[in-house]
């Protein structure tokens, strides 16, 4: 079970670019700031039972559909096997449709020849219409027995095979379950937090560890509506972050959304006058290269 979570970032004065704000008054060389986040991901467990291996750790890459442990599956497949002998109890019970139509098949064989030969001393005036009569009625006798028995042992067939068909059911539920009870990480990311040892306990829906892609990672800053007409989809933009008390480290962003719809700042903001102001969130891409974490503090300069 998978379930999104959003990693709302801690905004700072430096949030709004408002020319006549006391932010702007600090160096006046950035237009927004805001703190880095991306997209979460609980991983959490789908099935019931003891965690028999969980091989992750915080910090560690992991790959999209890596297998990273698994609940254990004895009494699944314990079921399992149940419903595969009850289904082959069932199966046992069907007639074997050959063998019991081979007598009937053997007699019309019989009866056939019989008539070819009666045709011929009919021919030579050595056999009686009657005895051909006969055997005619013989042939369609068994015909209709042959037609009636391969009927019944179809309609015993069918009707066992249906039997087996609420076990075919429940042994598609235990693959399902079996399934699930393989832990394999949905997407490709580092691990953020470890939520759920091995040997331990879980049943559907705990939360096993956290992941995040941080190959490329968001600064969510807010800007004022004056801004708005500053920026656009698709634009590049720069990036300063702390690097020491007094360097930075420079990158390169691109804005990948902007709302549409005014909200009031954020109520971290420090003053009581700027959390009145209506401000634009905005996310901007930025390929890390390991240095940027998550709640890292970035400065932005939209050119």
């Amino acid at each position: 079970m998978i379930m999104r979570m959003k990693n709302y970032s801690v905004i700072f004065c430096g949030l709004l670019a408002i020319a006549a704000t006391s932010c702007s008054t600090n160096s006046g060389d950035f237009d927004a700031t805001g703190n880095f986040e991306a997209d979460e991901v609980i991983v959490s467990a789908e099935a019931s039972g003891k965690v028999m291996k969980l091989n992750i750790k915080e910090g560690q890459t992991l790959s999209a559909n890596e297998v990273v442990g698994y609940v254990d599956t004895t009494q699944l497949y314990l079921r399992k096997k149940q419903y595969q002998y009850s289904i082959n109890a069932v199966l046992a019970k069907q007639p074997n449709t050959a063998v019991q139509l081979s007598t009937i098949t053997e007699q019309l064989a019989t009866a056939t020849r019989e008539k070819k030969r009666v045709e011929n001393l009919l021919k030579a005036d050595a056999a009686t219409q009657k005895q051909l009569d006969d055997y005619n009625a013989q042939i369609d006798l068994l015909k209709k027995q042959y037609d009636a028995l391969q009927s019944s042992l179809t309609i015993t067939t069918r009707s066992l095979q249906t039997e087996t068909l609420p076990y075919k059911a429940q042994l598609d539920q235990i693959e399902d379950q079996l399934k699930k009870s393989i832990i394999t990480n949905p997407m490709a990311g580092t691990v953020l937090t470890q939520y759920t040892l091995q040997d331990e306990v879980v049943n559907p829906g705990k939360a096993l560890y956290k992941i995040a892609d941080l190959s490329t990672i968001v600064l969510r800053v807010y800007i004022s509506g004056t801004q708005l007409s500053e920026i656009k989809l698709g634009q590049e933009v720069k990036i300063n972050v702390d690097k020491g008390a007094k360097e930075y480290k420079t990158y390169t962003g691109t804005i990948a959304w902007v709302s549409d719809k005014a909200e009031f700042t954020p109520k971290t903001i420090q003053t009581k006058d700027e959390r009145a102001n209506l401000v634009y969130a905005i996310k901007i891409l930025v390929k890390n290269d390991g240095f940027l974490k998550l709640g890292m503090y970035g400065e932005v300069k939209f050119k």
